[in-house]
């Protein structure tokens, strides 16, 4: 048989309400009896009925994660720091990837997993504005991405226009003028999206430095993935396009974009220098190492947790709309100036680097 918070209690010499408020985290339970009611949990292998509990208290510790995708870079490292923010606060994180299917996304916001959990981040793609009213559901949510419903969500972003801006300006810096934009918005997409407000910051870095946009260097990169990367410096150098540097909206156009120059014999950064977005751990193990704009991932899945449970446990409070920090990480792939350095770039402000990590090699 299981044991019990009965059992516990008698393990523990202790009332059956003393264990009751030790695993449901209630504070004002002293340290002493804290410890002596865990080592009555250990000794018996007691697991709470986390369904009981939840009938009871209306919550169930669980928050819901939907993403457009797991298989890219970057949505599988922000649902990783997800759960581990989620974890920290007490809560699980159940997680379902839509592929961008409307269908998908409504199931989302109104499925019967949604009773299984206590709120829901969502980052949707294919929903527009029209379906606003389906954020206002009885269970909080909270958005990540860029899509903008209204302004009775939580919604929590990164700062891509100035993030963009400031990864074009650091190439401008190092001497660049013929920057290629891999992942250029194409006219039919979405106002919002974030190709278009990448392209926004770097055609924007261009014209205050006097340079002007030239629709050759703007490629649309289809998926986004490592195969557009390629097929975009593959479109350059079978055009005759002169650049000397390559800004890509993500890093795996990067990654796809620094294979094609290499292979074409291209060197990097001596002839070309690669500037990728997103910061991701594998930009770090590539030769050379890869520059990118940190759009705060980590902080974005902070965040939006934190306000997510805040909202569950406050609920009325009035929604927020934030837009997190970014830096520019500075590796090889740019030309690196000093050991692995990330510069860190505000709207209107200086430029200031800081020691950053390398990867170790044996």
């Amino acid at each position: 048989m299981a044991a019990t918070l009965r059992d516990v209690a008698r393990l523990a010499g202790v009332s059956f309400r003393t264990v009751s408020n030790v695993v449901n985290e209630y504070q004002h339970v002293s340290e002493a009896t804290r410890a002596k009611v865990e080592a009555a949990i250990e000794e018996l292998g007691y697991h709470p009925n986390y369904s009981a509990r939840s009938l009871r208290l209306g919550r169930s510790k669980i928050l819901g994660l939907a993403v457009p995708t797991l298989t890219q870079g970057y949505f599988a490292e922000l649902t990783s720091e997800i759960i581990d923010a989620a974890r920290e606060r007490g809560y699980i994180v159940l997680t379902e990837q839509t592929n961008s299917r409307r269908e998908l996304e409504l199931d989302a916001l109104q499925g019967p997993r949604r009773l299984m959990t206590d709120g829901l981040l969502i980052n949707p793609l294919a929903l527009t504005s029209e379906d606003a009213p389906l954020f206002s559901t009885e269970r909080p949510v909270v958005l990540l991405g860029e899509n903008v419903f209204c302004d009775q969500v939580d919604h929590v972003t990164m700062k891509n226009v100035e993030a963009a801006a400031a990864g074009t300006d650091y190439l401008i810096g190092l001497g660049h003028r013929r920057i290629a934009l891999i992942g250029a918005a194409t006219q039919d997409g979405p106002v919002m999206g974030t190709s278009t407000l990448r392209m926004k910051g770097y055609r924007q870095a261009l014209q205050a430095h006097g340079i002007a946009p030239d629709p050759a260097l703007e490629l649309p990169a289809g998926t986004w993935r490592r195969a557009d990367g390629a097929a975009g410096v593959r479109r350059l150098l079978d055009n005759g396009v002169a650049f000397d540097a390559v800004f890509a909206a993500t890093d795996m156009l990067a990654l796809g974009a620094m294979h094609e120059l290499q292979v074409s014999g291209v060197t990097l950064p001596g002839d070309v220098s690669v500037l990728g977005f997103d910061n991701l751990v594998e930009g770090e193990y590539l030769t050379p190492t890869l520059s990118s704009v940190d759009g705060g991932r980590r902080r974005i899945a902070d965040v939006a947790v934190s306000a997510l449970i805040d909202r569950i446990e406050n609920p009325g409070a009035p929604a927020v709309y934030q837009e997190v920090d970014f830096a520019i990480v500075e590796r090889e792939s740019t030309g690196l100036r000093r050991p692995s350095a990330t510069v860190v770039a505000e709207p209107g402000a200086g430029v200031d680097v800081i020691p950053a990590r390398l990867p170790v090699t044996s």
